[in-house]
C-alpha cells in the first residue's frame, strides 16, 4: 500500500493524495494548483496518474484548491463515485460550474490574442459541460456515517468547522488480511466561529495527513467576541466618515459570516446608524452560496445558527440589497447615499470588487475593510502593505481611503488551534505527514510537533510513501529540466516580488531606490545562476 502526494506537498494549493492498494486506487481531494503552485512539474492541468485508473474519489470540502480539477479528472476518463458531505456536494453545484466559466472566459481571452498573433485558438482546461458531467458522480454522505467506498475501503467524514460541509476523512483499507487506518485532516477551522460547529478531532489513525497553513503563527484575534467587536468598531468609524464601506470578500463562507454579523448588529443596535445604510451583496456566486447556507441541513450549524434558522432566514434584513447582474453592479457606484458593498474576489485580483475600489479608493471618506488573507502579488496585498497609489484598468488610482484589516476572519485554525485538534485525537497517530502549507511553515511546524513526541514526515511534491516498508521514494523526474525550470522560475518570481516591495518602501519613505539595489542584484544573480544550470542540462 502506498500514498503519493500529488498536490499540496510543500505548497498551499492543489490538495490531492493518491492511495494505491492491492484492490485499486482511490483519490482524496482533486484540487486546482493555483499561483506559483501551477508552475510545478505538472503545471496547472496535468495529473501524476491516469484518471481512468482511479476507482473512487473522496472530497474534504468544496474550495477550489480541493475540488477544482474534478471536472478535468472526469474529462480525462474518470467515471467513478465522488464521495462528499451533503453540503459539500451542494456547494459543488455552484463552485465547479463557476470555475468552468472562468476557464472558458480565460480561453476566450487567450484565443483573441492568439488570433491576432496568427496562433491557434486556446482551449479551456474544462468547460461548463465538463463541470455538469462531473456533478453527476457526486455521492452525498452525512457526518459520522461510515460508507463503503470500494471493496476493501470504508470511510467516515467528521466536521472540522472550516466551511459549510468541510470534513476530515478517516479511511480504513483492508489489504492482505490487515486493516490500515488513514486520516486526512482537510482544512481545520477555528473554534467559536459563527454558523459552523467547532472542529471535531478524528478518533485516531495509523497515518495522519494534516494541514499546516498557519503552523508557524497564531491569529492576533482568537475569539469570536474580539472579532465581532473589531468589525463593529470599524463599521462605526466608516459610517462616521460619511463615505462608503467596501469589503472585499470570498464568496463562499466569508460573505455569509459578514451578513450574519451585520444582522446581529442590527438586531442588537450595536452599530449606531447602520440601520440607515444599504448593504449590497455584489457577487452572483456569493448570492447563490448564501441561499445554500440558509437552507442547509442542521448538522452543519452550531446551536445559535440552528435557532436562527428555525426563526427565519439567518441572513435576511431590511437594508440588504442584491446585485445579481452586471448592470445592477454598476448602479451601486452611481448611488449618492453612503452604503456598504460586499463583493468578490477576496484578494481583489479579479471580479466586481475592482470596480468598487476604483470608485472609492481615491475618496478620503471611504473605508476598505479586508477580512481575509491577502497573498503576495495581489492588489489586496498591495493595499494592505500601504501602497499610496495602484494601477487599475489602465489608470493610476490614488489611495486616500482608510484601509483596515481584521485578522480573525480566517477560516483556518492557527498554530494553537491545529495543535489542539491534533492533541484531541484519542488514539495517537503512528506517523504524521504535514501538507498544505508554505515550505518554511511546514518545516517550522514539523519541529514543533516532533517536540511533542510525534513521528513527522514532510513529503516533497509527488513523493511516494510505502506503508509496507516505511520508505519514501522521490519521483524520477526530480532533477529533470522541468523541475530545474520550476526552481529557476521561483527565483525569478522572487526578484519580481523584491522589486514590488522596494517600490512600496520607496513610496512610504520617499527614499532612494538605489539603496535596495544590492539585495536585488544578489537575488538576480542567483536566478541567473540557476538559469545557467538549466541551460547546461538541456544542452
Amino acid at each position: 500500500m502506498k500514498i503519493k502526494f500529488c498536490g499540496a506537498a510543500m505548497a498551499v494549493t492543489g490538495s490531492c493524495y493518491l492511495i494505491n492498494f492491492e484492490g485499486g486506487n482511490i483519490l482524496v481531494d482533486c484540487g486546482m494548483r493555483q499561483g506559483a503552485d501551477a508552475k510545478s512539474e505538472y503545471g496547472a492541468s496535468e495529473f501524476a496518474f491516469d484518471p481512468a485508473s482511479i476507482n473512487a474519489v473522496l472530497i474534504t470540502h468544496a474550495h477550489i484548491d480541493h475540488t477544482g480539477l474534478i471536472p478535468l479528472l472526469v474529462k480525462r476518463g474518470y467515471a467513478g463515485p465522488i464521495f462528499a458531505t451533503t453540503a459539500t456536494a451542494r456547494l459543488g453545484t455552484i463552485m465547479l460550474p463557476d470555475s468552468a466559466h472562468i476557464q472558458e472566459q480565460d480561453a476566450e481571452y487567450e484565443t483573441r490574442k492568439n488570433l491576432r498573433a496568427g496562433k491557434p485558438p486556446a482551449e479551456p482546461m474544462y468547460t461548463m459541460q465538463d463541470a455538469e458531467n462531473a456533478l453527476k458522480y457526486f455521492k452525498p454522505v452525512h457526518y459520522q456515517e461510515t460508507v463503503d467506498v470500494f471493496p476493501g475501503i470504508k470511510a467516515r467524514f467528521t466536521d472540522v468547522g472550516h466551511l459549510l460541509g468541510s470534513s476530515a476523512i478517516e479511511i480504513w483499507v483492508e489489504e492482505k488480511g490487515k486493516t490500515t487506518h488513514i486520516a486526512f485532516s482537510g482544512d481545520i477551522g477555528q473554534k467559536d466561529q459563527p454558523i459552523l460547529n467547532d472542529p471535531q478531532s478524528v478518533q485516531g489513525a495509523d497515518y495522519l495527513i494534516m494541514e499546516s497553513t498557519y503552523g508557524d503563527r497564531d491569529h492576533q484575534i482568537r475569539t469570536e467576541t474580539e472579532k465581532e467587536m473589531q468589525f463593529a468598531q470599524l463599521l462605526k468609524e466608516g459610517i462616521a466618515r460619511g463615505g462608503n464601506i467596501v469589503i472585499p470578500s470570498f464568496a463562499i463562507g466569508r460573505t455569509q459570516e459578514l451578513l450574519y454579523y451585520i444582522k446581529r448588529f442590527l438586531r442588537n443596535g450595536t452599530v449606531p446608524g447602520l440601520e440607515r445604510v444599504p448593504v449590497y451583496v455584489d457577487s452572483p456566486l456569493g448570492i447563490r452560496a448564501t441561499q445554500i447556507y440558509a437552507s442547509c441541513e442542521m448538522e452543519c450549524y452550531d446551536d445559535e445558527a440552528k435557532a436562527a434558522s428555525r426563526s427565519g432566514d439567518m441572513f435576511e434584513f431590511s437594508t440588504l440589497r442584491i446585485a445579481e447582474t452586471a448592470d445592477e453592479s454598476k448602479l451601486i457606484n452611481t448611488q449618492k447615499e453612503s452604503h456598504i458593498v460586499i463583493s468578490s474576489s477576496g484578494m481583489c485580483d479579479a471580479g466586481r470588487i475592482r470596480h468598487h475600489l476604483k470608485h472609492n479608493l481615491y475618496r478620503a471618506d471611504s473605508t476598505v475593510i479586508f477580512v481575509g488573507y491577502q497573498a503576495i502579488g495581489t492588489l489586496g496585498r498591495l493595499l494592505v502593505d500601504g501602497a499610496k497609489k495602484v494601477k487599475m484598468f489602465g489608470e493610476q488610482i490614488m489611495v486616500n481611503a482608510t484601509i483596515e484589516s481584521i485578522d480573525g476572519f480566517s477560516g483556518h485554525a492557527d498554530k494553537s488551534g491545529i495543535l489542539e485538534w491534533l492533541q484531541g485525537i484519542p488514539k495517537k497517530p503512528g506517523k504524521i505527514f504535514l501538507v498544505h502549507g508554505e515550505r518554511k511553515v511546514i518545516k517550522s511546524f514539523a519541529v514543533t510537533i516532533r517536540g511533542l513526541g510525534y513521528d513527522v514526515v514532510t513529503p516533497e511534491p509527488y513523493e511516494e510513501f510505502d506503508l509496507l516498508t516505511g520508505g519514501m521514494q522521490l519521483p524520477e523526474t526530480v532533477g529533470s529540466p522541468v523541475v530545474l525550470r520550476d526552481r529557476a522560475q521561483q527565483l525569478t518570481d522572487t526578484v519580481a516580488e523584491l522589486r514590488r516591495l522596494m517600490h512600496i518602501l520607496v513610496d512610504a519613505s520617499s527614499g532612494d531606490a538605489n539603496r535596495f539595489m544590492p539585495l536585488e542584484a544578489d537575488i538576480k544573480a542567483l536566478a541567473d545562476e540557476m538559469e545557467g544550470v538549466l541551460n547546461k542540462k538541456q544542452g
